[in-house]
C-alpha cells in the first residue's frame, strides 16, 4: 500500500524547496514502473490561500476541512528572513500539525521550514538544525529545542529536520531508504548527484555580524575587532579606552551579538582566514599570521571546530581556481 505523503504549501514558500521534495518522491515513484507506487502525494493549502484547484499537478485540499490524513507531512522551507511573520501568516497549519502528529503522522522540515515546525511545539525537547545561517535566530525563538546546528539532518523518533540547500536532498535520501529500502535510496542519490557520506554543514556557515542595534559601546568594540583582529594579542589592549567595566562590557556584548567578544574575535579570524584559502596561494603558516594566531595548534583547533574541517580540506573543497 502506497504511502500517504502531505506536502504542506504555505505562505512565502521556497519554490525550490517545494520542487526538490516533490522531484525526488516523483522520481522515486517512476522507479516502480509497473507496480503499485511506494508514495501517494498529496498537497495541501489554508482555505485563505486556496485559489487554484490544482498546484503542482496536485489537487489542492484545505486543511480545514480535508478528510485525508497524511502518514508523513513535509513542510518546505521559506523565502524570507522574517521568520515571526512567516509564522503568524501561517499560524492556520499550527494546530493541523499538532493535529496530524497527534493521529500517527510524522513530520518532516527541510531548511527554514524548521521554524514553522518548531512554532507548533512539537520540536520542544527534540533534536532539530535549520539552515546554518538562521541558527541563531532559531535558538532564540525556540530555546526549548534541541539544536543541532551541525548537523546536515536529524531525525528523533518521528520527527525529522534538515539543514541548508542540499541537506534537503540528504533528508529525502533518508525517508527514502526507510520506506523504500538502501537500493532505491543508493538510485535517487547517484540520480541527483548526491554524497550520502556528508553529514555536517557547518564549512558552509558564514559569520555575519550584527550591526543592526543602538549599543554605542558595543558597536566600538565590534569596529575594533574587525579593524585589529590581526593584531591583537589580548582584548584588554582594545578594551582599556571604552568607558565601562569589562564585566559589563561582556554583558553588554553577548547581550546585542549574541556572544562574548572573544567569540567574536575568532569568528572574525576564521572567516577571514577562509578567504584567504579560498582566494589565495598563501600557505597555512602565513594565513596563520595573517589572521592575528601566534599557535598553528590553536588556530587549526578553532578553525575545526567552527569550520568542521581542516584548514587544508577547507581549501580543497572551496579554493578558487
Amino acid at each position: 500500500m502506497s504511502k500517504k505523503i502531505g506536502l504542506i504549501v504555505p505562505h512565502d514558500y521556497k519554490l525550490l524547496s517545494i520542487a526538490a521534495i516533490l522531484e525526488v518522491f516523483e522520481t522515486t515513484n517512476k522507479l516502480h514502473n509497473g507496480i503499485e507506487k511506494p508514495f501517494e502525494i498529496m498537497v495541501f493549502q489554508s482555505s485563505e490561500q486556496i485559489n487554484q484547484e490544482h498546484l503542482f499537478g496536485y489537487e489542492v485540499q484545505p486543511i480545514e476541512t480535508s478528510e485525508e490524513h497524511p502518514e508523513l507531512i513535509l513542510i518546505p522551507a521559506f523565502t524570507t528572513d522574517n521568520m515571526s511573520e512567516v509564522i503568524a501568516k501561517n499560524k492556520s497549519f499550527i494546530p493541523w500539525l499538532q493535529k496530524q502528529h497527534k493521529k500517527g503522522a510524522e513530520l518532516a522540515s527541510f531548511c527554514t521550514g524548521a521554524f514553522l515546525f518548531a512554532a507548533s511545539g512539537l520540536l520542544n525537547e527534540k533534536l532539530a538544525t535549520t539552515h546554518v545561517d538562521a541558527c541563531s535566530a532559531f535558538t532564540k525563538a525556540f530555546p526549548l529545542v534541541k539544536l543541532k546546528s551541525e548537523e546536515t539532518l536529524t531525525a528523533d523518533g518521528s520527527l525529522y529536520t534538515s539543514g541548508g540547500s542540499t541537506s534537503t536532498f540528504h533528508l529525502l535520501i533518508l525517508l527514502v531508504q526507510k520506506y523504500c529500502g538502501n537500493e532505491i535510496a543508493v538510485q535517487i542519490a547517484k540520480i541527483f548527484s548526491i554524497d550520502l557520506n556528508r553529514y555536517k554543514q557547518s564549512y558552509f556557515s558564514t559569520f555575519r555580524p550584527n550591526h543592526l542595534h543602538n549599543d554605542s559601546l558595543v558597536a566600538m568594540l565590534q569596529q575594533k575587532i574587525e579593524n585589529q583582529y590581526s593584531t591583537i594579542e589580548k582584548l584588554e589592549e582594545i578594551t582599556k579606552d571604552i568607558p565601562t567595566s569589562a564585566r559589563n562590557m561582556t554583558r553588554r556584548f553577548k547581550l546585542v551579538t549574541g556572544i562574548p567578544p572573544i567569540e567574536y574575535l575568532q569568528n572574525i579570524r576564521v572567516e577571514s582566514s577562509k578567504k584567504y584559502l579560498e582566494q589565495t596561494q598563501l600557505s597555512i603558516s602565513e594565513i596563520i599570521e595573517k589572521t592575528g594566531y601566534n599557535d598553528p595548534k590553536a588556530f587549526r583547533k578553532v578553525f575545526y571546530k567552527m569550520v568542521g574541517m581542516k584548514p587544508i580540506e577547507y581549501r580543497d573543497k572551496f579554493r578558487v581556481q
